[in-house]
């Protein structure tokens, strides 16, 4: 670990430089790219370095306790720093490997989330504008922002699915536990006799992909279609053909938008949409073919796959991937989200280490 710990800190100084070099700081796109992977380096060599103060304070603790001639008070303070420096260790030894774990290259990625209602109809649809709410809310717990894409609402406020950015620091790398089927048992509002009932709804979080990545889109093989919007927005936009299909024929996927003003904002929307799409259709080929891997891994983002319950007679959240229960249900959909988000980190963490041991 330590080798490898040591080439980290090379490649940090390496870039060091390299982001001061006028030619590069002439060249912005060049300049961000070597800044980003430099800061990305640094909480690795910040922990380094601190390690390798506390390995040196612990052999001069050591080398002063064995000086003869040191007094009781100057030994008693040498044994303190000693006790100190090693308890600091032990903990540098957990969080060194866990920082040395291979970064997901999407995890400081905008999002797209689409929410859809399951099984459960009217109330499937209700729950989905609870998650809506949810993950709006958590949002702006970050200091994210949210923007709405698409909706397709029901008469007693639900949606049926809706869809919607967030933008911000880090968004991906917490919300892409999020994907997979949610499943929510409750008396229905529409539900006379008070009997409970079970509801599923699917969530799926797409990290935003830009036009200069991987993914191109040959527009040859994209159907547009336009249509008057249904959706809130007042008289303009249900005049106006300004709502957007675009359908792509060579993987059959189908966005839409219209949510926007105009024609062209939606257009753009789509357009966010569907290679956000796409390249999760290219990562998932790829995932599959070390399925295994897959398996082992928490936020393995299968929309079939139930992650998470939601009982509201007993007040409680269970998340299934990791056993985790809290009894905090309205604190939950109030977006207090960062208990399960940090406890699925963590046993995500675990398995990578394990595969890695």
């Amino acid at each position: 670990m330590i080798n490898k710990l040591q080439a980290v800190e090379d490649k940090y100084m390496e870039l060091e430089s390299v982001i001061s070099d006028p030619d590069v700081l002439a060249d912005m796109a060049k300049w961000q790219k070597y800044n980003k992977e430099h800061s990305n380096l640094e909480p690795i060599v910040t922990a380094f370095r601190e390690y390798k103060r506390a390995c040196q304070g612990i052999e001069d603790a050591k080398e002063m306790l064995s000086d003869s001639s040191l007094d009781d008070e100057m030994k008693e303070m040498a044994n303190e720093e000693l006790k100190e420096l090693r308890a600091r260790k032990e903990e540098l030894d957990n969080e060194l490997p866990i920082l040395l774990l291979p970064r997901d290259p999407n995890d400081d990625k905008n999002v797209i989330v689409e929410i859809r209602g399951g099984v459960g109809g009217e109330e499937a649809a209700l729950f989905a504008g609870d998650l809506f709410r949810m993950y709006s809310r958590y949002a702006e717990n970050q200091g994210w922002r949210v923007s709405l894409i698409d909706a397709n609402a029901t008469e007693i406020g639900g949606f049926k699915e809706v869809t919607f950015t967030v933008e911000g620091d880090g968004a991906y790398s917490k919300l892409k536990y999020e994907s997979g089927t949610h499943r929510v048992q409750r008396v229905p509002a529409t539900e006379s006799s008070g009997r409970i009932h079970t509801s599923a709804v699917t969530v799926a979080v797409l990290p935003e992909v830009e036009d200069t990545e991987e993914v191109k889109i040959n527009m040859a093989e994209v159907r547009v279609d336009t249509y008057r919007s249904s959706g809130a927005g007042g008289q303009h936009i249900n005049k106006t053909s300004s709502a957007v299909r675009m359908t792509h024929e060579p993987s059959g996927i189908v966005v839409q938008c219209q949510n926007q003003r105009s024609q062209l904002q939606n257009r753009e929307q789509c357009l966010r949409m569907l290679r956000a799409k796409l390249f999760e259709l290219a990562q998932s080929a790829q995932t599959d073919a070390i399925a295994a891997d897959r398996k082992s891994q928490v936020g393995s983002g299968d929309r079939s796959e139930r992650i998470r319950t939601y009982n509201f007679p007993q007040g409680r959240v269970t998340d299934h991937r990791i056993g985790l229960t809290l009894h905090k249900l309205d604190l939950v959909l109030n977006g207090q989200l960062d208990e399960i988000l940090n406890g699925l980190i963590t046993a995500d963490q675990a398995e990578k280490l394990k595969q890695v041991k």
